[in-house]
Formats: structure tokens, C-alpha cells, sequence
């Protein structure tokens, strides 16, 4: 049986034809400086608020935090109808009950993920009641092994399909029109490129997707540094364009 979505969330959406990267320097930023900790979560309200899940035993849970998610939130509300926190954003773990009231998550840095039992069924739940995952920011075979074994764990018949241009989640807001993005820095200039994979319900790839994983690609870094001159341009535009376009269709399928 299909899982039950119980995400009411449809935005209305405006497409405005502006610069991602110069859009950002018009936004509030607060520059690329990580913080290694947990801000206060604000309250819920219905409001559209960036999700970030927290792990044990690594910090890779919150790099890019918390400018990523302010950069993110600002360009949300400038170039759609959603009217996000732009103040703040949250931190919860799988097994936080709270987690259930945001349609959209993202775990960061999966290669060091080792989930705990509660954790396991605590996102099995968040799945099965209509979340969507965002999985970002991990490369090589022994991080993907890590995660996979993790994911297993949580659906363990589930199917990891890789996404092909002509998908949906890259046409829910934006039109992607290359999937060839670098991993930022040294790696994507010696050649490494983004990969991107997917869950679908009931392993089936006419049915939404329930997570969808950038593998050998860190879309957050690239936005949380999107305010300097770190990374070009382009890269950084697209970056954003696959993290709007998630977003977008975590909330409306």
C-alpha cells in the first residue's frame, strides 16, 4: 500500500527571472562562516522552515549550517510565493516527534551517519507519513557504503534509483538542464561531478519520490559561500536551482 502523504503543503509559485548568485548578494547573509552547534529551533506556525537533521557522534551533521539555511530562505522568499523563516531555521533528530510537522528535511554529510534504533524508525515514520528527504554532501565508495547501509536500515527493500534529467524534480520549479555540476573546489577541478539518486514509493518510479541524495556533490556548500567569490558563478546558480527544485517538490508531491 502506498504510504499515506499527509503533506497539505502547495505553493503557489512565481518564476522571476533573476540571478541566483545576484540575488543572494542582495539578501541577507552572514558570510560563510560555519557554526558547530544548534540556534534556537523556532516555533511552529505553518510556516515553510528549513529542517536540518542533527546526528550523533560527527559534526558533519551541521557543516554549512547556519548560513546555508539562511541563504537558502532568503532566495525562497524573493523568487516564490512561500513566505519561509528567514530568521531562523531548525535542527531535529529522526526520533524528535516534532520532526512530523516539516514536510522537508536534510541530512547532511551522510558518509559518517550511524543511525540508532529510535533513529531508524523515527525516519521510517517521517517517510511513511509523507516527508521528503534531502540527502547532500558526500563522495567516495566508503561514505556511500556507510549511508546505504544506514538507509537500508530504514527501508530495507527500498530500490536507489539514479535520476535521469528527464525526472520531475528537475523541472518543479526550474528547468535543469545539465546534471553535470562539480563538487566544489579541488575535487570538481580534478573532474569529480554530481550524481543524483532517488526512493521512490513502493519502488516505483511513476510514484513521487520520498528521498533524493546528491552523491559526489555538497549543494549546501556551494550556497552557504554563494555571497563570495569562492566558487563561480555558474556552478553556484545551479546549485541553488536543484535545491529550490526540491524543496518545491517535497512540498508538492
Amino acid at each position: 500500500m502506498a504510504p499515506h502523504r499527509t503533506v497539505l503543503w502547495i505553493a503557489g509559485v512565481l518564476a522571476v527571472a533573476v540571478p541566483l548568485v545576484a540575488a543572494a548578494q542582495r539578501g541577507r547573509f552572514l558570510g560563510g562562516s560555519p557554526l558547530w552547534g544548534q540556534s534556537r529551533n523556532v516555533p511552529y506556525d505553518g510556516r515553510f522552515t528549513v529542517v536540518r537533521v542533527q546526528y550523533a557522534m560527527y559534526g558533519g551533521w551541521a557543516a554549512d549550517y547556519p548560513t546555508m539555511e539562511e541563504n537558502l530562505t532568503t532566495i525562497l522568499r524573493e523568487i516564490t510565493e512561500l513566505r519561509p523563516h528567514v530568521a531562523g531555521s531548525n535542527v531535529h533528530t529522526f526520533d524528535d516527534p516534532e520532526l512530523l510537522k516539516y514536510p522537508v528535511a536534510y541530512l547532511s554529510e551522510p558518509g559518517y551517519w550511524h543511525p540508532d534504533e529510535a533513529e531508524v524508525l523515527g525516519l521510517r515514520q517521517y517517510l511513511q507519513k509523507g516527508g521528503f528527504l534531502i540527502v547532500d554532501d558526500f563522495h567516495f565508495s566508503n561514505e556511500w557504503t556507510v549511508f546505504e547501509r544506514a538507509m537500508r536500515r530504514v527501508l530495507p527493500a527500498a530500490r536507489i534509483d539514479r535520476l535521469e534529467l528527464s525526472h520531475p524534480i528537475f523541472n518543479s520549479f526550474f528547468r535543469i538542464k545539465s546534471l553535470q555540476v562539480p563538487y566544489p573546489g579541488r575535487l570538481g577541478e580534478q573532474g569529480l561531478m554530481g550524481e543524483f539518486y532517488g526512493i521512490h514509493e513502493n519502488n516505483d518510479a511513476s510514484k513521487p519520490l520520498t528521498v533524493v541524495i546528491n552523491y559526489n556533490i555538497d549543494i549546501g556548500d556551494y550556497v552557504e559561500w554563494s555571497a563570495s567569490t569562492l566558487y563561480n558563478v555558474q556552478s553556484t546558480n545551479e546549485a541553488y536551482k536543484f535545491a529550490i527544485n526540491y524543496i518545491l517538490y517535497g512540498l508538492t508531491h
